[in-house]
């Protein structure tokens, strides 16, 4: 029982944008894929749902490979992603019934867990309204809401608190540490660490499209010979100098 990403290779247009990114989450884990714009967060994330076919490698989940039997493999799978992804003729009601049925929830846990989530995110006078009107952060909370929902085994979420407000980022990360307790697996991608470090133990960094280390955000530190006083830009800053010496 896990998530194992083994020699993943893969890009765009025939053009590999990750190398050999290996990387495993176990059950209770919640792992934070970090690095720059451009170093392959986002095709890594669409290698794993199935969106970019891999020129390379193995994605395993719990012993169901994404090549081999896809529609299993994504059953397991819940998604909050960086844009709200909304049906623009349902309610917010019919997409959390939409979660339902798709993950074959039973109707009425799934419906109090419904409740339970909607009212955290102050959602719950507003199941008859269209979620595709909403301000950019009440669509990120409708994505919150139906992922969690859809209680599956591996939750990926990209850049999850953009648009959220202070009240909703602490739900957001007390759902994480749920989910983990839960013996859940979580792929976060974000350049929010202060936040994210409150729910992730182990940061994976990906650079220049492969996983150059893996650890806490103090072995992180460590690695890079980040000062402990040193801020989380710092790092950025390492990794962009990294990234020019290997183009020049």
């Amino acid at each position: 029982m896990a998530l194992k990403i083994e020699n993943l290779t893969g890009g765009y247009s025939g053009i590999n944008v990750i190398k050999n990114v290996n990387l495993t989450i176990e059950p209770g884990q919640a792992v934070g894929l970090i690095g720059l714009n451009g170093a392959g967060k986002s095709t890594t994330i669409k290698h794993l749902l199935g969106l970019l076919r891999m020129q390379k490698g193995k994605i395993i989940l719990n012993g169901v490979s994404l090549t081999e039997n896809p529609a299993e493999f994504k059953k397991m799978v819940a998604y909050i992603p960086e844009t709200p992804i909304l049906y623009p003729e349902l309610t917010l009601k019919e997409h959390l019934e939409l979660v339902m049925l798709t993950y074959d929830l039973d109707h009425d846990q799934a419906w109090a867990r419904a409740k339970e989530l909607c009212k955290m995110f102050r959602l719950e006078n507003k199941l008859d309204w269209l979620p595709i009107n909403f301000s950019k952060g009440m669509k990120q909370k409708v994505m919150i809401v139906t992922s969690f929902l859809a209680n599956a085994d591996l939750l990926v979420i990209d850049e999850p608190f953009t648009g959220l407000d202070p009240l909703a980022v602490a739900n957001f990360i007390d759902l994480v540490k749920e989910a983990v307790a839960d013996q859940k697996m979580v792929l976060m991608t974000t350049h929010v660490l202060a936040e994210a470090q409150e729910a992730v133990q182990t940061f994976a960094v990906l650079n220049n499209g492969t996983i150059e280390t893996e650890g806490s955000l103090n072995e992180i530190r460590q690695f890079y010979g980040l000062k402990p006083s040193d801020s989380f830009d710092r790092l950025y800053q390492i990794l962009n100098q990294e990234t020019v010496k290997k183009h020049d």
